[in-house]
C-alpha cells in the first residue's frame, strides 16, 4: 500500500532518506518574565527556568554528543553560549530579551533582533545566520527585512513538513506542537503554569510520540524539527527521552543530522521557490 505523498522522490544529502534537525532554545528565565513580567520578584518562579542553565545545557550537550543541533540564544543570555560552540553546534538568534513580539511594531522587532544578532556576533566572531521568534507574531514585513540582518533562514512558523520560502529567499524550517517538550512538560505551581494546572505527560508517552513521528517524516522523505529547552527535557530522568530518540534514529539508514543553515543551505539549492498556491506565498501577498 502507498500511502499520500509516500515515494515523492524527495532526497537529502548523500541520499539520506529524511533530515532531522535537533534546536534547543536557552531561554532561562527569559521566557518566563516575557510571559508574565509580574514574575520578576518571584524568585521560586524564575528558579524554573534558570534550571536550564545550571544543570540542562550540561545534560543537552552530553546527550547530543557527536549529533549537530541549533541553539536559539537571546541576546542577553549570549554569555551562556561559550560552552555550546565548543562543542559544535550552531548558535542562532531568538531575539535580545526574549521579547513578546505582539506588542512591537515592525521597528521594534527588528530592533530586538539586531541587538541579538550585535551580542551573539560580540561572542561568537560572527552573525548568526538563523531566527526564530521568543513570543508572539511577526508584523507584516518583517521576513523581508531579515536578510539585511545577516539572517538567511527561520525556524519560527508552521504550515508544512518540508521547509519552505518567504519573500526575499528566507527559507523557512517549520516546527509542530507535538515535536516539543514545552507542551508536554512546562509546570509552574504559583503562578499557575499552564492556567488551571494538570500537565506533566507520562515520559513513556512522549517518546512514543516523538518516535511514531520520526517514523512517518523517515517514511515520507521529511524534515523532523525537533524543539527542546534545557530546563525542560535537561532534568536527570527526562533527558533519557532524549538518549532513547536518537539511538532509534542513529539505527535507522539514512538520516541525516543537520544544522538549521545546513538544511536552509540544501533547500536553497535545490529549489527555486514553493509550490504554487503555498500559504506562505498567500500570506506574503495579503499582507503586502
Amino acid at each position: 500500500m502507498t500511502w499520500p505523498g509516500e515515494g515523492s522522490g524527495m532526497t537529502w544529502p548523500g541520499e539520506a532518506r529524511c533530515a532531522v534537525l535537533i534546536t534547543v532554545d536557552l531561554d532561562a528565565e527569559l521566557a518566563i518574565l516575557a510571559a508574565d513580567p509580574s514574575t520578576r520578584d518571584r524568585v521560586k518562579t524564575l528558579s524554573v527556568g534558570r534550571y536550564g542553565a545550571t544543570r540542562g545545557v550540561e545534560r543537552l550537550l552530553g546527550a547530543l554528543d557527536g549529533v549537530p543541533s541549533t541553539w536559539f540564544v537571546p541576546g542577553l543570555h549570549a554569555g551562556l553560549i561559550r560552552e555550546v560552540r565548543q562543542a559544535g553546534h550552531e548558535i542562532a538568534n531568538h531575539g535580545h530579551a526574549h521579547e513578546d513580539f505582539d506588542p512591537l511594531d515592525l521597528t521594534g522587532q527588528l530592533d530586538a533582533i539586531r541587538r541579538g544578532q550585535d551580542a551573539l556576533a560580540e561572542v561568537t566572531g560572527s552573525l548568526p545566520r538563523g531566527f526564530r521568534t521568543p513570543i508572539g507574531e511577526w508584523k507584516p514585513g518583517l521576513a523581508g527585512e531579515l536578510p539585511a540582518l545577516g539572517i538567511d533562514w527561520s525556524s519560527s512558523w508552521r504550515g508544512d513538513d518540508l521547509p519552505y520560502f518567504h519573500p526575499a529567499g528566507l527559507v523557512e524550517i517549520p516546527l509542530h506542537h507535538e515535536l516539543e517538550d514545552h507542551p508536554y512538560f512546562m509546570f509552574n505551581l504559583d503562578p499557575p503554569f499552564p492556567t488551571g494546572q494538570s500537565r506533566i505527560a507520562p515520559y513513556a508517552a512522549v517518546l512514543e510520540n516523538w518516535t511514531q513521528e520520526f517514523d512517518a517524516y523517515h517514511r515520507f522523505g521529511l524534515c523532523y524539527v525537533l524543539r527542546l529547552q534545557p530546563e525542560v527535557i535537561g532534568t536527570p530522568g527526562r533527558i533519557g527521552l532524549l538518549r532513547s530518540l536518537l539511538s532509534v534514529m542513529r539505527e535507522r539508514p539514512g538520516v541525516w543530522f543537520a544544522t538549521g543553515s545546513q538544511v536552509a543551505d540544501h533547500w536553497r539549492a535545490t529549489r527555486t521557490g514553493n509550490e504554487p498556491g503555498h500559504p506562505a506565498d498567500v500570506f506574503a501577498e495579503l499582507t503586502s
